[in-house]
Protein backbone atom coordinates (compact mmCIF):
# COMPACT_ATOMS: atom_id res chain seq x y z
CA UNK A 1 0.00 0.00 0.00
CA UNK A 2 2.89 2.63 0.87
CA UNK A 3 4.74 1.46 -2.22
CA UNK A 4 1.90 2.21 -4.39
CA UNK A 5 0.97 5.34 -2.80
CA UNK A 6 4.65 6.61 -3.23
CA UNK A 7 4.56 5.79 -7.13
CA UNK A 8 1.09 7.48 -7.31
CA UNK A 9 2.68 10.69 -5.85
CA UNK A 10 5.36 10.68 -7.79
CA UNK A 11 3.12 10.00 -11.16
CA UNK A 12 1.12 12.90 -10.00
CA UNK A 13 3.70 15.35 -9.74
CA UNK A 14 4.76 14.83 -12.80
CA UNK A 15 1.97 15.23 -14.88
CA UNK A 16 1.20 18.41 -12.91
CA UNK A 17 5.04 19.74 -13.69
CA UNK A 18 5.23 18.48 -17.04
CA UNK A 19 3.62 19.33 -20.30
CA UNK A 20 4.50 17.87 -22.74
CA UNK A 21 2.93 14.56 -23.20
CA UNK A 22 5.77 12.52 -24.65
CA UNK A 23 8.32 13.73 -21.94
CA UNK A 24 5.18 12.49 -19.45
CA UNK A 25 5.59 9.24 -21.14
CA UNK A 26 9.19 9.23 -20.49
CA UNK A 27 9.32 10.32 -16.90
CA UNK A 28 6.23 8.13 -15.96
CA UNK A 29 8.44 4.72 -17.26
CA UNK A 30 11.30 6.86 -15.58
CA UNK A 31 9.31 6.52 -12.17
CA UNK A 32 8.21 3.17 -12.69
CA UNK A 33 11.49 1.58 -13.54
CA UNK A 34 14.23 3.53 -11.05
CA UNK A 35 12.23 5.88 -8.15
CA UNK A 36 11.05 2.77 -6.32
CA UNK A 37 11.98 0.23 -4.29
CA UNK A 38 10.35 -2.32 -1.55
CA UNK A 39 11.39 -4.74 0.62
CA UNK A 40 9.64 -8.02 1.93
CA UNK A 41 11.03 -10.70 3.48
CA UNK A 42 8.29 -13.25 3.09
CA UNK A 43 8.09 -15.10 -0.24
CA UNK A 44 4.14 -14.80 -0.23
CA UNK A 45 3.81 -11.01 0.38
CA UNK A 46 6.48 -10.66 -1.74
CA UNK A 47 4.50 -11.89 -4.47
CA UNK A 48 1.47 -10.61 -3.60
CA UNK A 49 3.11 -6.67 -3.38
CA UNK A 50 4.57 -7.48 -7.15
CA UNK A 51 0.64 -8.51 -7.99
CA UNK A 52 -0.65 -5.44 -6.70
CA UNK A 53 2.31 -3.29 -8.04
CA UNK A 54 1.15 -4.32 -11.84
CA UNK A 55 -2.25 -3.93 -11.45
CA UNK A 56 -1.95 -0.68 -10.46
CA UNK A 57 0.09 0.00 -13.39
CA UNK A 58 3.45 -1.84 -12.62
CA UNK A 59 6.76 0.00 -10.67
CA UNK A 60 7.15 -3.46 -9.44
CA UNK A 61 11.05 -3.76 -11.08
CA UNK A 62 12.79 -2.91 -7.74
CA UNK A 63 10.74 -4.93 -4.58
CA UNK A 64 12.96 -7.15 -3.74
CA UNK A 65 12.47 -10.46 -1.57
CA UNK A 66 15.49 -10.03 0.86
CA UNK A 67 15.44 -9.44 4.90
CA UNK A 68 16.23 -5.55 5.00
CA UNK A 69 18.54 -5.83 7.83
CA UNK A 70 20.96 -8.43 6.70
CA UNK A 71 20.84 -9.17 2.67
CA UNK A 72 20.23 -5.59 1.79
CA UNK A 73 23.03 -3.86 0.92
CA UNK A 74 21.48 -0.32 -0.23
CA UNK A 75 21.77 -1.39 -4.75
CA UNK A 76 19.21 -1.40 -7.19
CA UNK A 77 17.64 -5.23 -7.22
CA UNK A 78 17.50 -5.80 -10.79
CA UNK A 79 19.33 -3.90 -13.84
CA UNK A 80 21.98 -1.08 -11.91
CA UNK A 81 22.46 -4.32 -9.43
CA UNK A 82 26.34 -2.61 -8.95
CA UNK A 83 24.60 1.23 -8.46
CA UNK A 84 23.43 2.69 -5.27
CA UNK A 85 19.48 3.04 -4.72
CA UNK A 86 19.62 6.87 -4.54
CA UNK A 87 16.57 6.94 -1.57
CA UNK A 88 15.32 10.51 -0.60
CA UNK A 89 12.50 9.44 0.44
CA UNK A 90 11.57 6.88 3.25
CA UNK A 91 8.16 5.48 4.44
CA UNK A 92 7.49 2.80 6.69
CA UNK A 93 4.87 0.99 8.64
CA UNK A 94 7.05 -1.70 10.38
CA UNK A 95 6.18 -4.75 12.68
CA UNK A 96 6.10 -3.67 16.39
CA UNK A 97 7.25 -7.21 17.26
CA UNK A 98 10.70 -6.65 15.95
CA UNK A 99 13.71 -4.87 18.47
CA UNK A 100 12.18 -1.39 19.38
CA UNK A 101 9.34 -1.41 18.09
CA UNK A 102 10.33 -2.06 14.63
CA UNK A 103 12.56 0.85 14.56
CA UNK A 104 15.69 -1.08 14.20
CA UNK A 105 14.24 -0.97 10.44
CA UNK A 106 14.14 2.42 10.43
CA UNK A 107 17.55 3.10 12.14
CA UNK A 108 18.86 0.86 9.27
CA UNK A 109 17.33 2.44 6.41
CA UNK A 110 17.89 6.22 7.27
CA UNK A 111 21.46 4.94 7.98
CA UNK A 112 21.81 4.15 4.30
CA UNK A 113 20.27 7.48 2.81
CA UNK A 114 22.32 10.05 2.57
CA UNK A 115 19.43 13.38 2.49
CA UNK A 116 15.75 13.22 1.98
CA UNK A 117 12.72 12.65 4.20
CA UNK A 118 11.03 9.99 5.73
CA UNK A 119 7.88 9.20 7.31
CA UNK A 120 6.77 6.27 9.87
CA UNK A 121 3.92 5.24 11.20
CA UNK A 122 4.76 3.16 14.78
CA UNK A 123 3.18 2.20 17.93
CA UNK A 124 3.75 5.14 20.14
CA UNK A 125 5.58 3.56 22.79
CA UNK A 126 8.81 3.78 20.63
CA UNK A 127 8.62 6.71 21.30
CA UNK A 128 8.08 6.67 25.20
CA UNK A 129 10.98 4.77 26.03
CA UNK A 130 10.17 0.95 24.25
CA UNK A 131 13.22 1.75 21.31
CA UNK A 132 15.24 4.76 23.45
CA UNK A 133 18.38 3.25 22.45
CA UNK A 134 17.62 3.40 18.38
CA UNK A 135 15.93 6.64 18.65
CA UNK A 136 19.26 8.43 20.18
CA UNK A 137 21.20 6.34 16.81
CA UNK A 138 19.14 7.74 14.75
CA UNK A 139 18.93 11.07 15.89
CA UNK A 140 22.94 11.05 15.15
CA UNK A 141 22.03 11.18 11.33
CA UNK A 142 18.73 12.37 11.35
CA UNK A 143 16.68 15.16 12.89
CA UNK A 144 13.01 14.97 14.13
CA UNK A 145 10.64 17.46 12.95
CA UNK A 146 7.38 16.24 13.88
CA UNK A 147 5.39 13.96 16.03
CA UNK A 148 1.95 13.26 15.12
CA UNK A 149 -0.57 11.22 17.63
CA UNK A 150 -2.58 9.12 15.62
CA UNK A 151 -6.42 8.27 16.29
CA UNK A 152 -6.62 5.19 18.67
CA UNK A 153 -9.12 3.23 15.85
CA UNK A 154 -6.89 4.06 13.13
CA UNK A 155 -6.61 0.55 12.57
CA UNK A 156 -10.13 -1.01 13.65
CA UNK A 157 -10.67 -4.63 12.80
CA UNK A 158 -6.57 -4.84 12.79
CA UNK A 159 -5.45 -3.66 15.73
CA UNK A 160 -6.28 -1.25 18.72
CA UNK A 161 -2.58 -0.04 19.55
CA UNK A 162 -1.80 3.89 19.94
CA UNK A 163 0.68 5.18 17.12
CA UNK A 164 2.70 7.44 16.21
CA UNK A 165 3.80 9.18 12.93
CA UNK A 166 7.29 10.67 12.95
CA UNK A 167 8.93 12.72 10.24
CA UNK A 168 12.64 12.85 10.01
CA UNK A 169 15.37 14.80 7.56
CA UNK A 170 17.45 12.52 6.89
CA UNK A 171 21.53 13.59 6.36
CA UNK A 172 21.61 16.19 9.67
CA UNK A 173 22.24 15.21 13.51
CA UNK A 174 19.48 16.45 15.75
CA UNK A 175 20.69 18.94 17.66
CA UNK A 176 18.80 20.03 20.88
CA UNK A 177 17.94 23.59 20.42
CA UNK A 178 15.97 22.32 17.44
CA UNK A 179 12.23 23.11 17.51
CA UNK A 180 9.89 19.45 16.91
CA UNK A 181 6.09 19.65 15.85
CA UNK A 182 3.95 18.04 18.29
CA UNK A 183 0.71 17.69 16.65
CA UNK A 184 -2.50 15.54 18.48
CA UNK A 185 -4.44 14.32 15.50
CA UNK A 186 -6.48 11.74 17.77
CA UNK A 187 -9.57 13.49 16.17
CA UNK A 188 -8.93 13.19 11.97
CA UNK A 189 -12.32 13.68 10.75
CA UNK A 190 -12.77 10.04 10.11
CA UNK A 191 -15.54 8.15 12.00
CA UNK A 192 -14.60 4.41 11.70
CA UNK A 193 -16.81 1.11 12.09
CA UNK A 194 -15.69 -2.62 12.19
CA UNK A 195 -18.51 -4.13 10.50
CA UNK A 196 -17.54 -7.35 8.63
CA UNK A 197 -20.15 -6.92 5.78
CA UNK A 198 -20.81 -3.27 5.10
CA UNK A 199 -20.06 -1.99 2.09
CA UNK A 200 -18.24 1.30 4.17
CA UNK A 201 -16.31 1.26 6.80
CA UNK A 202 -15.11 4.87 6.71
CA UNK A 203 -16.84 7.67 7.11
CA UNK A 204 -15.97 11.23 6.94
CA UNK A 205 -17.88 13.38 9.48
CA UNK A 206 -15.27 16.05 10.62
CA UNK A 207 -13.79 17.56 7.57
CA UNK A 208 -11.10 14.77 7.15
CA UNK A 209 -9.44 15.81 3.81
CA UNK A 210 -9.04 19.55 5.15
CA UNK A 211 -7.66 17.97 8.96
CA UNK A 212 -5.56 15.95 6.82
CA UNK A 213 -3.97 19.07 4.82
CA UNK A 214 -3.84 20.88 7.72
CA UNK A 215 -0.94 18.35 9.58
CA UNK A 216 0.86 18.80 6.49
CA UNK A 217 1.38 21.95 6.32
CA UNK A 218 1.94 22.13 10.08
CA UNK A 219 4.75 19.77 9.58
CA UNK A 220 6.05 22.12 6.74
CA UNK A 221 5.38 25.86 7.94
CA UNK A 222 4.55 25.79 11.71
CA UNK A 223 2.32 27.64 14.38
CA UNK A 224 1.20 30.09 11.32
CA UNK A 225 -1.24 27.05 9.77
CA UNK A 226 -3.95 26.64 12.57
CA UNK A 227 -6.75 26.65 11.66
CA UNK A 228 -8.67 23.65 12.49
CA UNK A 229 -6.84 22.78 15.42
CA UNK A 230 -6.07 24.38 18.23
CA UNK A 231 -2.95 25.30 20.13
CA UNK A 232 -4.10 22.76 22.74
CA UNK A 233 -3.63 20.13 19.54
CA UNK A 234 -0.32 21.59 18.31
CA UNK A 235 3.28 22.38 20.37
CA UNK A 236 6.56 23.12 19.23
CA UNK A 237 9.28 22.20 21.83
CA UNK A 238 12.51 20.78 22.13
CA UNK A 239 13.77 16.98 22.93
CA UNK A 240 16.91 15.82 24.43
CA UNK A 241 19.16 13.76 21.29
CA UNK A 242 20.64 11.92 24.25
CA UNK A 243 17.56 11.21 25.86
CA UNK A 244 15.24 8.71 23.18
CA UNK A 245 12.35 8.41 25.25
CA UNK A 246 10.74 11.66 24.80
CA UNK A 247 9.28 12.14 21.64
CA UNK A 248 5.72 11.74 22.48
CA UNK A 249 5.67 15.07 23.97
CA UNK A 250 1.64 16.84 24.46
CA UNK A 251 1.18 21.01 24.62
CA UNK A 252 1.43 22.14 28.29
CA UNK A 253 -1.45 22.67 30.41
CA UNK A 254 -1.86 26.05 31.70
CA UNK A 255 -2.43 25.66 35.59
CA UNK A 256 -1.51 29.79 36.46
CA UNK A 257 -4.65 31.67 37.26
CA UNK A 258 -6.21 34.69 35.84
CA UNK A 259 -7.78 37.12 36.95
CA UNK A 260 -11.17 35.93 35.95
CA UNK A 261 -10.32 32.49 37.82
CA UNK A 262 -10.25 34.50 40.70
CA UNK A 263 -12.96 36.56 40.50
CA UNK A 264 -14.71 33.33 39.81
CA UNK A 265 -13.48 32.06 42.99
CA UNK A 266 -14.60 34.61 45.19
CA UNK A 267 -18.43 34.74 43.93
CA UNK A 268 -18.49 30.89 43.85
CA UNK A 269 -17.20 31.61 48.10
CA UNK A 270 -19.58 34.09 48.69
CA UNK A 271 -22.34 32.38 47.60
CA UNK A 272 -21.59 29.95 49.14
CA UNK A 273 -21.27 31.68 52.27
CA UNK A 274 -25.24 33.30 51.86
CA UNK A 275 -26.53 29.92 51.10
CA UNK A 276 -24.67 28.54 54.40
CA UNK A 277 -26.03 31.88 56.36
CA UNK A 278 -30.06 31.87 55.25
CA UNK A 279 -29.77 27.74 55.63
CA UNK A 280 -29.12 28.32 59.36
CA UNK A 281 -31.49 31.06 59.54
CA UNK A 282 -33.96 28.97 58.55
CA UNK A 283 -33.59 26.33 60.55
CA UNK A 284 -33.02 28.78 63.78
CA UNK A 285 -36.55 30.61 63.00
CA UNK A 286 -38.01 26.58 62.69
CA UNK A 287 -36.50 25.44 65.97
CA UNK A 288 -37.72 28.55 67.60
CA UNK A 289 -40.97 27.99 66.07
CA UNK A 290 -41.38 31.26 63.92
Amino acid sequence: GLLVAAMNEMLIDAKDKIKSPEELVIKSAEIKANQLLGLEILSSVYMLAILNMILMGDGSSNILNKDSLTDFNGNYGFGKTNKKFPADAFVLNPPYSAPGNGMIFVEKALSMMSNGYAAIIIQNSAGNGKAAEYNKKILNHSTLLASIKMPIDLFIGKSSVQTNVYVFRVGEAHQKDDVVKFIDFSNDGYTRSDRKKASKNLFDTDRAKERYQEVVDLVRFGKSKLNIFTEKEYYEGTIDPKNGADWNQTAPIDTKPTLDDFKKTVRDYLAWEVSNLLKNHNMEDERLGK
